[in-house]
């Protein structure tokens, strides 16, 4: 057996925790446990909470932990978390799915440069998701809460600065802030200026490879001293974990749906379809995401009181399922929406139409994320709590009419922060790592005729609901 390292997933819903031999990539013990995320028109969590689940998950894991001698983590992008000069949480953290600053997102578009100028500068035509839109929104909103923010972390920043005491994030996850310049890999002080943020309440960005530290902290079952990767955004360490090479797209299909594929090129969409994300390593990481995907078919099921996978083919009905909202395509005021029902619709035709709305988004903005190097007829890489679901799979193979390959491999967010925590333990590349666990490997499911007609019907509704798509209240 080698040397032990631990990934950390700190996501949305909660915190798991797996101890890896770093030479085989065998998970020799998991530990998780939940966050409280608040619901209605806010999506916010505390902070502290995610230090106390990262203890429980790694005190679940047992004696391992207590031997491990490098450690990294992985967790949700553009969570906005706010300290004050004790190191405190000034108020619960506003999460990526909260979209609550639209109108701030709107403002700064115009005000900086416009679609283009955005993707020129950062890669990425900022979204509501995005931090920069919810730091001004809380100095709109909160003007008290912004004046006692001596310091700005994202989540992975927070518990890493946590570990170590230092504070320092790395150029994937500070790739989606929106206050991150794509083209000199520093902080833009023009954007940072015009949301009043001092840069020298941001962490420092690491460069691939580079320590965060040490484990310093108390009371934790890891060694102190343990060497501390630099962690990243969970995209990111989810690409890390499945070792991609250029051009291999993935669909991940979990709270949020993303499509994504490692590139050697910065990406820069003016449309906003495709954010221009850093990788881990030194490459990019083109991705769409969407707000709506598992959770929000599973709320459509349980409405019809169906159980997920008693779909139905056939029928007319389309479901847009934004219950959150959409981040792909652009609406961040958008609910859910049917169209086309019929007398003899039923239940599971309305609950499949739910799932061809959520995989729908990601397969439109497919070819741009894979690049011009990739192979159109690789399978794609399903990865996320749907790829379990014989239904997701039979979705994204109906409606993309391509191979779909599901790693046996779990937990990818965690494994990619493991092969992080490896890599520099053993000063290798962490994607060679990940490729040296065969984490990709799993069954491959065929190519299905794509639906075209149904395909079409998507995107006619879309186009035709626009403007009550886009409607505020």
């Amino acid at each position: 057996m080698g040397p032990l390292v631990i990934g950390v997933d700190s996501s949305t819903q909660s915190t798991k925790a797996l101890v890896v031999d770093s030479e085989t990539g065998q998970v020799v013990a998991h530990g998780q446990a939940a966050h409280v995320v608040s619901t209605g028109g806010r999506r916010e969590s505390d902070p502290e909470q995610w230090w106390e689940a990262l203890g429980a998950a790694l005190a679940a894991c047992g004696p391992p932990a207590r031997e491990a001698a490098a450690i990294a983590v992985g967790a949700q992008q553009h969570g906005l978390v706010t300290l004050d000069a004790g190191g405190r949480p000034v108020r619960p953290a506003l999460l990526w799915n909260d979209v609550r600053s639209a109108a701030q997102r709107d403002r700064l578009v115009t005000e900086l440069g416009g679609p283009k100028g955005w993707a020129e500068r950062t890669g990425s035509v900022p979204v509501a998701s995005f931090t920069v839109t919810k730091w001004a929104w809380l100095t709109e909103e909160e003007p008290d809460s912004a004046a006692a923010t001596a310091a700005v972390r994202l989540p992975h920043d927070y518990l890493t600065e946590r570990l170590t005491g230092e504070a320092v994030t790395d150029r994937g996850d500070a790739s989606g802030t929106g206050w991150w310049d794509a083209a000199t890999e520093t902080y833009d002080s023009a954007t940072l200026e015009h949301v009043g943020l001092s840069p020298d309440r941001l962490p420092r960005v690491l460069r691939p490879g580079e320590a965060a530290g040490t484990v310093r902290a108390d009371g934790l079952p890891v060694p102190r001293g343990a060497l501390v990767a630099p962690g990243t955004g969970d995209n990111m360490a989810a690409a890390l974990g499945l070792g991609l090479s250029a051009g291999q797209p993935v669909l991940s299909l979990g709270t949020s749906g993303t499509v994504y594929a490692v590139s050697a090129h910065r990406p820069a969409d003016p449309t906003g379809t495709v954010a221009g994300f850093a990788d881990a390593r030194g490459d990019w990481l083109p991705l769409a995401c969407t707000l709506n995907c598992t959770q929000a078919v599973d709320r459509i099921a349980a409405l019809l009181g169906r159980y997920r996978e008693e779909v139905r083919p056939g029928g007319t009905a389309v479901v847009l399922p934004f219950l959150d909202g959409e981040r792909t395509p652009d609406l961040p005021h958008a609910s859910g929406l049917v169209h086309g029902l019929r007398h003899d619709t039923t239940p599971g035709q309305v609950l499949q139409a739910a799932y061809d709305g959520a995989v729908h988004a990601l397969l439109t903005a497919l070819a741009e994320v894979s690049g011009p190097d990739a192979d159109p007829g690789a399978p794609l890489l399903l990865i996320g709590g749907g790829a379990q679901g014989a239904a997701w799979r039979e979705t994204v193979r109906r409606l993309s009419g391509r191979a779909v390959q599901v790693p046996r491999a779990q937990e990818l967010v965690a494994l990619g922060a493991a092969a992080q925590a490896a890599g520099l333990l053993l000063d290798e590349d962490p994607a060679a790592v990940a490729r040296r666990w065969s984490t990709a490997e799993g069954r491959t499911y065929e190519p299905l005729e794509r639906d075209d007609a149904t395909l079409e019907r998507i995107g006619a509704v879309l186009a035709d609901a626009g403007a009550l798509l886009r409607r505020a209240g």
